[in-house]
């Protein structure tokens, strides 16, 4: 039964109180304390203009954090020669400055002077109107009276609410009074007037006391609210069961010692096998010196049930695990073991096939870019040099160090964050708990081994006597093969990333079928769009899918949305909070931002991180101390969201150059890095392409000096990097687009993607000819996202920006005209095209 306990309701009716629904309007009314309008009136008279233009300042200011951006749109209502019938609202966008408070006033000042006269937009385009119109009139009557600014006096009384929330300073019985009435329609995630009226009131004060301060240097927030958010947050806190999940594990082994563990292909491993031959490779590797001391031990195998026996007997041993793809470079691979100090490397690929040899000399260039020298062994060679397999003694408790998962740096290096044994129980432990795995369940493990969901696939099942099925990549990059797996293996929960659930689907709704024993999918890696779950449950109806949000510096997923219907709004949240759990959404000062307010996502308590390992610098600034729990640090995740009102938050992208394709997150600077130590090449600048239909793809674009083609740009990339951070297309440029301040203006390039002028072929060459090329061609643009005129019959597909998902859907989309082995083998049009004809002429001879 999958399952969820929410954090608490946010505070709405009042300050700080619980959220309850409301079925009317409440006017929020404050009289401002004389010695503020006293400091106020001052600072008027010191910036030489009206008090209305401070008062604006001060609205700005609430504003621009209310918002989470520098420029704001707000209604403003100014003072005029007379009444009209209905106040005239202009709706104005703002640039409010990062100054001080004098400044932001002479800048609003600036500002209004410049400002048109006329009305631009009627109340109803802006969501909070500023009302100084009766700031040195009469004593006002209420906003619910007959005088509701923005409605004719003779309305009648159910058609005076308001369509947007109206802040209103006037003088009332002598005293300057601030009143706010929140819209009648106001979003879910609108400030509340109670709220908005106490930001108002302590940004005015800040002004007032000291002027020469920067505008956001106070909070907007009560001590009551900072204090609600700071202890509200959280997810379900329970205690951990034991120190590690080797504990747990254990358990598991005693007491189904002949149950199913690990499958892959004909291969069956059971609890006591597995063990086994962990305890080997613990053994193994205390005899290469790996002797409990948090070493890092590096490895270079395929998935497979001896690759989870590696993992296994690495953290038996008490040494830290460290994956590497085999097929990544050597020279990326040999960073991480040097910036991780392996001692040693486990491989599986010494063997004399073509493929093993390419795979040794990666291993060969990686440990010899090492300063200490890692040795590179076999786990069965490690198994030979064991002996007895009785159980190591091992190294135990919460705070040891469990493994090393790296991920992309924008400096060129790559990032290898560190994970603790409690994080990663408490993890696996929270996966079990969310997707319902029980006795006998199977999770399908898809994960590369670099990618950190791999380790809840493996071990996630086993702490509650599941098993895991290994499901090879070329069988994942076949549907059709994959279901069959799925369903012959009963599948019962598995993970993928949203591109590849897209392509499943497309799959599956032309040719429907469902795996009966499948009961719960999670998607992770990429943002989750509302059409794509809403194909999900019309092909799949009653199985829930879970959206599952985290970072591999807090061991993973952190919060979980859990469908079990089509959603119904434009959007899906990244959900509630795990067990043991905290979240916070930061300004840019590192301060609770007001509630329903954009910021910057960041995770605290047992799930975080050590850190970076050998990179204090790094560590330091996105592992900060936790303002909530002195003598603990909160990890900040770079992703803007902001809570919505049933304590879910809603993710809205990225503060920085990170990105992810495919679940791979992809720092375009370590990228760009790497371009500028390709010989010849002076500037570079890498975006991503969004323009298609399907999935993103990066695009780079560069500066050289002699003859330096993209193909010369593409191979020392290559070299370096792995395969998905090779921009699919690279160009060249003669000069790069700049911003007004000097900078590169990506948005300018991103637009050159689908200029007119990139409609002739890639190739330079003939546009498509035959019956069966312009079928290609036709089906190459359908997935792709570009025009036919855009592709020649000498293009490349994986060139034009093809990768191995759109080459499955290319695939679906010529009815298996060619196959994808064909596909990634004669990637050019008209190669393709003349296989897919001689085979049906041999076909109908």
């Amino acid at each position: 039964m999958i399952s969820r306990t929410r954090s608490s309701a946010l505070p709405g009716g009042t300050d700080t109180g619980p959220a309850k629904a409301s079925t009317h309007i409440a006017e929020h009314r404050v009289v401002l304390p004389r010695t503020v309008e006293a400091g106020l009136r001052a600072a008027a008279a010191a910036a030489g203009c009206p008090l209305a233009t401070v008062l604006r300042a001060v609205h700005l200011a609430v504003l621009r954090q209310v918002a989470g951006r520098t420029d704001v749109v707000s209604g403003l209502v100014l003072p005029g020669p007379g009444e009209p019938v209905e106040p005239v609202v202009r709706v104005l966008r703002t640039e409010v400055p990062d100054a001080d408070w004098h400044t932001l006033v002479r800048h609003v000042a600036t500002a209004e002077a410049s400002e048109p006269s006329e009305v631009t937009e009627t109340e109803g385009a802006c969501d909070t109107v500023l009302d100084l119109s009766r700031l040195d009139g009469e004593d006002a009557s209420p906003l619910d009276g007959e005088e509701t600014p923005g409605r004719p006096r003779t309305a009648p009384a159910g058609d005076r609410e308001p369509v947007a929330t109206w802040v209103r300073w006037e003088q009332d019985a002598g005293a300057l009074t601030l009143r706010v009435r929140p819209a009648v329609d106001a979003a879910p995630t609108a400030i509340d007037a109670t709220r908005l009226g106490g930001y108002t009131v302590r940004a005015a004060a800040a002004l007032a006391a000291d002027p020469g301060a920067p505008h956001d240097a106070r909070s907007l927030l009560s001590a009551e609210e900072t204090e609600w958010q700071l202890s509200t947050f959280l997810g379900r806190t329970e205690p951990l069961p034991a120190d590690s999940f080797l504990d747990v594990l254990a358990e598991r082994v005693r007491r189904h010692p002949d149950d199913l563990a690990v499958a892959h292909g004909g291969d069956r491993w059971s609890y006591r096998r597995l063990d086994e031959r962990s305890d080997q490779v613990a053994r193994g590797l205390r005899a290469h010196g790996v002797l409990g001391e948090e070493e890092v031990v590096g490895v270079v195998m395929d998935r497979s049930p001896e690759w989870i026996a590696a993992v296994l007997g690495i953290l038996k041993a008490g040494g830290v695990y460290l994956p590497a793809r085999p097929d990544f470079p050597g020279e990326r691979t040999g960073r991480q073991f040097r910036r991780g100090e392996c001692r040693v490397v486990l491989t599986d690929h010494l063997g004399a096939s073509a493929e093993h040899r390419q795979v040794a000399a990666r291993v060969e260039e990686a440990v010899a870019a090492c300063p200490r020298r890692p040795a590179v062994v076999t786990v069965r060679e490690l198994v030979a040099a064991s002996g007895s397999v009785r159980p190591p003694d091992t190294p135990s408790g919460p705070g040891r160090l469990a493994y090393v998962y790296f991920t992309s740096g924008s400096t060129g290096e790559p990032k290898g964050a560190m994970i603790e044994h409690g994080s990663l129980l408490n993890h696996l432990l929270a996966k079990i708990e969310d997707l319902g795995i029980g006795p006998g369940d199977v999770v399908a493990q898809t994960a590369p081994a670099c990618f950190d969901i791999s380790f809840w696939q493996i071990f996630a099942p086993l702490l509650v006597g599941g098993s895991t099925r290994i499901v090879d990549a070329d069988t994942q990059l076949d549907i059709a093969r994959f279901l069959d797996e799925v369903e012959h293996a009963g599948v019962r929960v598995m993970q993928l990333v949203p591109s590849y659930l897209d392509v499943l689907l497309a799959h599956v709704e032309r040719d429907p079928r469902r795996p009966p024993s499948l009961r719960a999918v999670s998607v992770t890696g990429e943002a989750l769009k509302p059409d794509l779950a809403r194909r999900w449950f019309a092909a799949f109806p009653g199985i829930p899918l879970v959206n599952a949000y985290g970072a591999t510096e807090v061991a993973d997923d952190t919060m979980h949305e859990i469908l079990v219907e089509p959603p119904r709004q434009g959007f899906i949240s990244v959900g509630g909070l795990l067990r043991n759990v905290y979240a916070y959404v930061l300004d840019d000062r590192l301060r609770p931002a007001p509630l329903g307010a954009p910021g910057q996502i960041a995770f605290a308590g047992i799930c975080v991180g050590r850190g970076y390992i050998n990179d204090e610098e790094r560590t330091a600034r996105a592992f900060v101390p936790d303002p909530a729990r002195p003598g603990t640090r909160m990890y900040l995740t770079g992703d803007i969201g902001r809570w919505l009102p049933d304590g879910r938050i809603e993710f809205l992208g990225r503060r920085d150059q990170q990105v992810k394709i495919q679940g791979f997150r992809i720092e375009t600077g370590e990228v760009e890095n790497r371009m500028l130590g390709v010989s010849g090449v002076r500037e570079a600048a890498v975006v991503v392409d969004a323009s298609g239909p399907h999935e993103k793809s990066l695009v780079a674009f560069y500066l050289a000096d002699g003859e330096v083609t993209g193909d010369d740009v593409r191979a020392g990339l290559v070299r370096s990097l792995p395969d998905y951070m090779v921009p699919t297309r690279i160009r060249r440029l003669d000069a790069m687009p700049l911003t007004a301040n000097g900078k590169v203006d990506r948005l300018r390039l991103a637009r050159q993607l689908t200029s007119p002028s990139a409609a002739a072929p890639a190739g330079g060459g003939s546009a498509p000819a035959t019956p069966t090329e312009l079928r290609l061609a036709a089906a190459w643009g359908q997935v792709l996202g570009l025009p036919v005129e855009r592709i020649g019959r000498d293009d490349h597909f994986f060139e034009l920006g093809g990768t191995s998902l759109a080459a499955v859907r290319l695939v679906a989309a010529v009815d298996r005209l060619v196959t994808l082995r064909e596909v990634v083998g004669r990637p050019v049009l008209r190669e393709l095209a003349a296989l897919a004809d001689e085979r049906a002429g041999a076909a109908s001879a």
